[in-house]
């Protein structure tokens, strides 16, 4: 018979954590404690409501997986290289300074050396699952604390393979140990350098041939099996999955694909990613609490203190500013998921075992909870700290503001033009906007245009402007216009939806194919609407009037006349008595003209019997517009104001002469 337990404890999970996670919401509280406090009510010091932990896990370790994938993603060798004074300088000093504070507290309580050098590892790592988790729902990602949080976590998720290695030799220190360190070392070092030279030849041209299928699915299901292949090829290195995911992340990160892959991959990772957070919770065995109260929270602040004080004085190190420093200490302060991992090949080892273990489950995992809010509440105590005259001046120049004006390359793009589709029309807008030095980014789902156009240094990336995560990566958020230039009417409503729900002061632009469809794009949320078939009739007509030798100024202007009256002269439906003449051919030998009245009009103030169009020029005034209503047959007594429309009938020379009237002196 079918076992489906997997199932049923993923059913309890998922409707445990939505219930916690909405009282939790209801509340304004972060999400992340909710799911651990989800798994510590279903699991086994619990209710006890799942049985099998151990598919939890496996699928929860995935959602760690995906989570760096996308954090590689987001990031390029270009950015990590610039974080290399973290890398180097900031992160090996948070590292060794928790190690050596915790090594020399642990010989004052009376621990072996080699067990405090061990808590030292422990208590060194940070979440890397909770603390991206939160920079991402903030925004916070591409900030200056944000790089340099990222950049320590970074050097952590490196430091656990050495950790590991040292682990049985702590425990049984032997000859010729180091000598098997770095054998294992060099051995990962040689995989992982010939898994990523492969990835790096391979995935761009897989990539390539992927896109040209055009199936989303296939391109899907591609970006996932590169993530999980190249973080389980990497395993075979040393490495953990989830460092190998964060690798198969950059290598796709400088392809023209990585907007499109990173939407796709984001509503797996969010699914998976809070299955781990739920993990964390099962673990925690709420009796400790009980149990050893004055112990768990004892530790609890001191580790916390002394995390915050390592990780903010390491990016002091390296001149970040005081308040930047703050943030990222807190960001740094708890726990760190790896370090369950360190913690159970220290239980095989014989380096922690019995309360000891439990005890640090507990003072982790209440670490994890509460951090996203310390996170919260960080900047509120950043700002009080850079607003200290002491701290300004032991750090002069060291503000935010400087940071971010030397550091211009880091800066957001803002105010910007998206361009979705890179036809004619967008390769057009893209040139202009280029020579006008106004910036933009431009999408499109043709895989060799956007490889092309992006090996001449044009901002065109491979991603379908319908999902609302591809415009996200592309900072909807922040800009200022949107031109939506596809022939797809699905998508171009679809993506002019989604693009006014992201950003409601954003101006939208929409080419389309026919009329029919002004109205309801306008409803969706498009700003301005320009259909081929009037820009069409446009140029019909200009094309005839200059077959009839008129001036090229008055052609030109008749036809800027038309755009801004919003098309009314071939808006036929706006008046239908006249549509209905002109259908039946009942007036085949006159002609309908519209006419705009300018603010500098002779005709403002005059009403249509003082004006006396029909006896001085033989055209009729049939249809009068003003804001948007039409009415036919206007009364004589009719008064023009700025802005209004008349409809002229009659011959080419009766309307020619009306127009004469009620246009501008020398305009004519």
């Amino acid at each position: 018979m079918t076992d489906y337990g997997v199932l049923s404890n993923l059913l309890v999970i998922f409707a445990v954590s939505i219930a916690v996670v909405f009282v939790f919401h209801q509340f304004r509280l972060p999400s992340i404690a909710g799911f651990l406090v989800a798994g510590a009510l279903i699991g086994p010091h619990g209710f006890h409501l799942i049985s099998d932990t151990s598919t939890v896990q496996v699928l929860a370790e995935i959602g760690v997986v995906l989570l760096l994938f996308t954090i590689g993603i987001e990031f390029s060798l270009v950015q990590l290289a610039s974080l290399r004074k973290l890398l180097f300088i900031a992160a090996p000093v948070q590292v060794g300074g928790v190690v050596a504070i915790v090594w020399l507290g642990s010989l004052v309580a009376g621990l072996p050396w080699q067990q405090g050098i061990f808590w030292g590892f422990l208590l060194s790592l940070s979440s890397t699952a909770i603390v991206l988790k939160a920079l991402a729902a903030n925004g916070e990602t591409d900030s200056l604390h944000g790089r340099a949080t990222i950049g320590i976590l970074v050097f952590q998720d490196l430091a656990v393979v050495p950790m590991i290695l040292l682990a049985p030799i702590l425990a049984s220190p032997s000859e010729g140990a180091a000598l098997s360190i770095f054998l294992t070392l060099g051995k990962s070092v040689v995989v992982v350098g010939l898994v990523v030279a492969a990835a790096w030849y391979i995935v761009p041209k897989l990539l390539e041939h992927i896109v040209r299928s055009r199936s989303r699915e296939l391109f899907l299901l591609t970006v996932i099996v590169l993530c999980l292949g190249i973080a389980w090829l990497t395993s075979l290195g040393g490495l953990s999955l989830a460092l190998g995911a964060f690798i198969a992340g950059l290598v796709i990160s400088e392809s023209e694909y990585s907007h499109q892959a990173m939407a796709e991959v984001l509503p797996f990772r969010d699914s998976f990613n809070s299955l781990f957070f739920v993990s964390i919770g099962i673990l925690m065995d709420w009796r400790v609490l009980l149990e050893y109260p004055a112990i768990v929270t004892g530790l609890l602040a001191v580790i916390l203190a002394l995390k915050f004080v390592t990780g903010a004085g390491a990016v002091l190190a390296v001149a970040v500013p005081p308040r930047s420093a703050v943030m990222t200490g807190v960001a740094l302060a708890q726990v760190g998921e790896f370090s369950f991992i360190l913690a159970q090949v220290g239980q095989e080892n014989g380096l922690l075992s019995g309360a000891p273990y439990q005890v640090f489950l507990a003072v982790s995992v209440c670490s994890m909870i509460i951090t996203p809010f310390l996170m919260q509440w960080s900047p509120h105590l950043a700002r009080r700290a850079e607003a200290v005259q002491r701290l300004r001046r032991w750090f002069p120049g060291r503000t935010t503001a400087h940071v971010l004006e030397t550091e211009g390359r880091h800066l957001r793009i803002k105010d910007h033009v998206i361009i979705v589709g890179y036809g004619l029309n967008g390769r057009n807008l893209a040139r202009v906007l280029g020579e006008t030095e106004v910036p933009y980014i431009a999408l499109d789902l043709d895989g060799d245009t956007v490889r092309r156009e992006a090996q001449h240094g044009v901002p065109l990336y491979y991603g379908d402007a319908t999902n609302p995560n591809v415009l996200r990566h592309v900072k909807i958020e922040d800009a200022r216009v949107m031109v939506v230039a596809i022939s797809d009417p699905f998508m171009v409503r679809r993506t002019v939806q989604v693009a006014r729900g992201l950003n409601a002061r954003l101006h939208i632009v929409v080419r389309t194919r026919y009329l029919r469809e002004l109205e309801e794009l306008h409803q969706l949320g498009a700003d301005d609407v320009v259909p081929e078939e009037f820009e069409t009739s446009i140029e019909i007509f200009a094309l005839v009037l200059r077959t009839y030798n008129l001036p090229q100024d008055y052609v030109m202007k008749k036809a800027e006349q038309v755009r801004r009256e919003g098309y009314a002269l071939l808006r036929r439906s706006e008046m239908p008595e006249l549509a209905h003449h002109l259908r039946g051919g009942t007036l085949s030998d006159v002609e309908v003209e519209t006419c705009r009245i300018d603010e500098d009009s002779p005709a403002i103030g005059k009403t249509l019997a003082q004006l006396s169009l029909r006896p001085r020029t033989g055209a009729s005034v049939i249809a009068w517009t003003r804001s948007g209503v039409t009415e036919s047959n206007p009364p004589e007594k009719t008064k023009l104001l700025a802005g209004d429309i008349i409809v002229l009938l009659g011959s080419r020379d009766q309307i020619r002469r009306a127009i004469a009237l009620v246009m501008p002196t020398g305009t004519h």
